[in-house]
């Protein structure tokens, strides 16, 4: 059966929040039984929006990562319950029963995502349902698809074998794979936010203007080649997808008739090195 999923890149989201609005709009004081019961006002973020900046100044750069349920297909929130609390559809998605999971707070430790909040006037966890409640009756999109300006969320519907051939072909990737739970919240362009960069910008030291077309490569400690970039008009470079770990790298600088440079780092967090003098 055709299970809905989520498709994020994280390279188009500009954090304007349309969507947790959407959310709110929707749910807020709205009962969509059996569905989900109203979300507060306050303290629910079923659409989350996490941000992390990286780089000195003047390289700095922020990614934004929406952060909704995951509707994974080892969900330990399903893992977690007792008696029918939390059930999975046919069509992957992850409810939270408004009537039975009453009282069941421990829910939202079972979460590693963070993604199940607590409704104190409902005694109720909750969580994003991926408006389930529209798709059933016939829309094509939940809202925070539907008003996501820059296209940075689609939506899907595809069996297992479509959304591996989906997942390889557009190189997709889970967040925080390393959990096992095969969500089916997949994103595009990840190693924004989830690892750093080098960065810098290269000039003649004989007369001070930008040095367009360096070869800089990045290399490991055996030599090998880990990443490849050449600068741009304006001498500038970014070397990206790269652990922070405190690492030591050798960047080398090459021009044809130039002296090749060579620099060592070590990436304990994003890099500008500013400017290199060739």
């Amino acid at each position: 059966m055709k299970k809905w999923g989520l498709v994020i890149d994280v390279a188009k989201c500009s954090d304007c929040n349309n969507c947790y609005m959407a959310c709110k709009d929707e749910f807020v004081d709205n009962d969509w039984p059996p569905y989900a019961a109203a979300q507060p006002a306050r303290g629910h973020r079923w659409m989350n929006i996490l941000s992390k900046e990286r780089g000195q100044y003047p390289k700095v750069e922020v990614a934004y990562l929406p952060q909704p349920c995951q509707h994974c297909q080892n969900a330990p929130c399903l893992a977690a319950d007792q008696d029918g609390a939390v059930r999975r559809r046919e069509d992957g998605i992850i409810i939270i029963d408004p009537d039975k999971a009453k009282g069941r707070k421990d829910l939202l430790k079972s979460c590693p995502y963070g993604a199940i909040f607590w409704n104190a006037d409902k005694n109720l966890p909750q969580k994003c349902i991926l408006c389930a409640h529209l798709l059933d009756e016939g829309w094509e999109k939940p809202r925070c698809v539907q008003v996501c300006p820059t296209g940075a969320l689609q939506v899907e519907q595809l069996d297992d074998q479509e959304w591996a051939e989906l997942k390889q072909a557009q190189g997709l990737q889970a967040h925080r794979e390393q959990l096992g739970t095969d969500p089916r919240v997949l994103y595009k362009s990840l190693n924004l936010y989830t690892k750093g960069f080098i960065a810098g910008n290269v000039a003649f030291g004989d007369s001070d203007e930008c040095a367009e077309g360096v070869e800089v490569t990045l290399r490991g400690d055996s030599g090998q080649e880990l990443n490849k970039a050449l600068t741009d008009n304006y001498g500038e470079f970014v070397l990206r997808g790269l652990e922070e770990n405190g690492d030591s790298y050798q960047l080398e600088f090459v021009l044809p008739g130039r002296t090749k440079q060579t620099k060592t780092v070590q990436l304990k967090e994003s890099l500008n090195l500013g400017t290199i003098f060739m």
